[in-house]
Parts: C-alpha cells; structure tokens; sequence
C-alpha cells in the first residue's frame, strides 16, 4: 500500500489523531505563537510551518508512491512524547513541553506509517524545532560571550583606526560617551533568525550535502560578522555626533541593515556554491 492510499484508507483515523493532538496542544501552539509576535529574536517563527510545508510539498511525487509500513517504534516514539509533556507541565518548562509535539508528530509518522515515509519526511519535521523559541537560560548562556566577543572586536578595530577607547566587559567607553553592547547587538537576535533561514536556503539549492552545511556553519560567523559591524559603525557615529547617534531610529535602522547584509552574503555565498547545470 503506498503513503496516497493509506491517507485515504484511515483518514478517519487520521483526523480523529489530529483532533486529538490539537486539543491537547492547543494552548501551548497559541502561547508560542504568541511569543513569536512579542519576541523579536523568534519572529521567524511564523515562517517555520510554511518553509517546513514546502520542504513535504518538494518531496510529494517520491512521498505519495513511497511504500507503507506501520511500526511498532511509533507508539514507543508517542509515550515518550506524551512523558515529555506531562514532565514539562509539571516543571512549567516551556521548550520541552513545545518540542514535545514534533516529538509526538514524528511518532505519529512512525507508527500510521513506517521507516520509510519518517525517512523522506524527517527533514520537515526536524526543521520544526526552529520555531521553539530557546530556554532563556541556554539564550543567556550564549548571549554573554557573543556580547563579549563582539565587543572585543569592535574595540580592537576602533583603537586600529587611532579612536582612543577602551573596554570593560561589554562596556566600550570613549573619552565623551560610554555604549553598552547589550544583547540586541550581541549577535544572538539575528543568529536565530539567520540560522534557520540559512538552513532553508541551504536546502533550496541543489548542492551537495557539505556545500550545505558550508552555509549553515557560515552563517553564524556571518551573523557574528555583522553585528560587530553594526557596533563599529555605532560606535564611530557616536564618538563624533554623541550619544543620539546609538539611539532611536539609527539603532533600530542599524538592526534591520545589517541583517540585510547579512542575508545578501548567504545569497552570494550559495550563488558561489551551487553546481553549475548544463
């Protein structure tokens, strides 16, 4: 029985799991969904389904003729999903009660359908895991030597170009203003975007399998790159023109260019990249 016939064979039983999984998800999709709006390092969030929807609709002509075989795994995949869940709503921890559903969708595939469908559809589900938005603690974690770095950066082409300055932790202080290099301009905000974006395009392209992970790993060194840019120039602009210079809409218009920037060197780093056709 191939995957077309089986969805048309136990399509009551599909939407009677479907039905299931949404009311018990139900609150916690809206929550993240929510975050999504009012947290912008997690805005891509809201393009996380449509991009994984597009990488099943490439893969439909080999997924509808692909062969079905229910395994057994599913329901093993399904408890630990749905044990996942009920740890997580214990500790009111949110990143492994919303990874849970991906989890329990994987399962689902497992056990309606077999190895062999989880195997073409795999890449969509674990693109999923890019719209959970991170505990804040491994965000913190990470946010804090980014900071660091990019300040250290920053400083050390400042003092090459002769501007007298000088650095405490994530603090560069000029003889008539100090800048804090806070975590908007860490790098953090615009690496969670850039990343999955950048796996995206990575799969977009018709390149190798280490072509594409060229990409994703370039573009963190990018997503870095850019940020220590974008407090460069800040820092420039402010040493001169004062403090209105790292405020207001520059900030906000700094932001939005250099992550510009650095999608156009992804672009240009998978037109390079990609395998000339005949």
């Amino acid at each position: 029985m191939t995957f077309s016939e089986s969805l048309h064979r136990n399509r009551y039983e599909l939407v009677l799991a479907l039905l299931l999984v949404s009311g018990l998800f139900g609150t916690i999709v809206a929550e993240m969904a929510a975050d999504w709006y009012h947290d912008d390092n997690y805005s891509h969030g809201f393009l996380v389904p449509l991009i994984a929807g597009y990488f099943l609709r490439e893969r439909w002509s080999d997924l509808r003729t692909a062969k079905v075989a229910p395994s057994g795994i599913g329901i093993a995949v399904i408890a630990c999903a749905l044990l996942q869940l009920i740890i997580a709503s214990l500790g009111n921890e949110y990143f492994t009660a919303r990874s849970s559903l991906i989890v329990l969708i994987a399962g689902m595939v497992l056990y309606f359908f077999g190895a062999d469908i989880f195997r073409i559809t795999r890449m969509p589900l674990l693109y999923l895991l890019f719209m959970v938005p991170l505990p804040y603690i491994v965000y913190n974690a990470l946010a804090l030597p980014m900071k660091m770095f990019v300040s250290w950066v920053s400083v050390g082409f400042l003092k090459t170009i002769g501007l007298s300055v000088v650095r405490e932790g994530n603090i560069i202080m000029f003889p008539s203003i100090t800048l804090e290099v806070a975590d908007a301009c860490s790098g953090m905000r615009s690496l969670v975007s850039i990343l999955a974006l950048s796996t995206a395009y990575a799969f977009f392209l018709q390149i190798s399998h280490v072509k594409r992970w060229v990409i994703i790993v370039s573009s963190i060194l990018i997503a870095i790159a850019t940020n220590a840019l974008r407090v460069i120039i800040t820092g420039i602009l402010a040493n001169y023109q004062g403090a209105a210079a790292a405020q207001g809409f520059f900030h906000e218009f700094a932001g939005m260019a250099v992550f510009t920037l650095a999608m156009a060197m992804l672009a240009g780093l998978g037109l390079l990249l990609r395998e000339k056709t005949p």
